[in-house]
């Protein structure tokens, strides 16, 4: 049967990107700390030659199949040159993007729930150099430093999203797994999101967040901080969904 993919153009125009996106898969993810189930959208794509009519975007589907189901960050790097030599592309990218949770343990009560997280994963391969970059997004809880100054008592609080970002590359694709990342972002905060909470335990939230007032300002800087003290490539995203205005407070580090 005639390939039509194969057939030269010519009008000498490389494409920097094309392929496939939203590609809803079950996949097991696994990283050494978090082992998951679950469904994730993938976006598979190439830089495709001047020369070449077409990609063969089936064979995009049939690398995550075979190769992507079980998902582990780390082997990233080997599966895009898998794919760069099956499509036979000078570059190709990979990225999945899907929820994962982790274990949360009230501060009191010690009950246990689990806090869901976005993450995305995007591994490039471009004539044998390799970046993966992992994006994590999680909620914390920020409390105003300027409403608890100006008050005779309280001050405002709210739910922030943060998209910590950290870049591995070679030999090296994976350097702050998840949790870890969590980790560092509720650290950074006034207070962590706990899902199941009792009585005793929002006492303890509450004067907790109450003690560690942070700006978007303050919360970007930790977090840029902790990242620069481990000598990670990072970006970093928060968004105050605040409680009093009418606006949200954002901010943006990349380091």
């Amino acid at each position: 049967m005639h390939d039509t993919q194969n057939e030269t153009d010519s009008r000498g125009i490389e494409i920097d990107k094309v392929g496939i996106d939203r590609l809803r898969y079950s996949v097991s993810f696994e990283d050494g700390y978090i082992r998951q189930e679950g469904v994730a959208n993938f976006e598979v794509t190439v830089r495709l030659q001047r020369d070449r009519r077409g990609t063969h975007m089936s064979r995009m589907v049939a690398l995550v199949h075979e190769h992507l189901q079980r998902f582990d960050p780390r082997q990233l790097p080997s599966v895009l040159k898998t794919g760069a030599d099956l499509l036979d592309a000078p570059a190709i990218t990979v990225a999945l993007a899907m929820p994962v949770s982790t274990t949360v343990v009230a501060p009191a009560s010690g009950r246990e729930s689990t806090q869901v997280h976005d993450i995305c994963i995007e591994g490039h391969w471009d004539n044998g150099d390799v970046t993966v970059k992992t994006a994590v997004t999680t909620e914390v809880t920020s409390l105003c430093p300027c409403s608890k100054a100006i008050s005779d008592y309280g001050a405002h609080n709210q739910r922030s999203r943060v998209t910590l970002t950290v870049t591995g590359q070679g030999d090296d694709p994976y350097p702050l797994p998840v949790r870890s990342a969590v980790r560092l972002l509720s650290s950074s905060a006034s207070a962590p999101v706990v899902p199941l909470v009792k009585r005793t335990d929002e006492r303890v939230l509450t004067m907790q967040a109450y003690n560690q007032p942070v700006f978007v300002e303050d919360m970007a800087r930790a977090v840029s901080a902790k990242c620069l003290d481990r000598g990670l490539r990072y970006a970093v995203s928060i968004r105050n969904l605040e409680s009093i205005h009418s606006h949200d407070a954002v901010a943006y580090v990349a380091g």
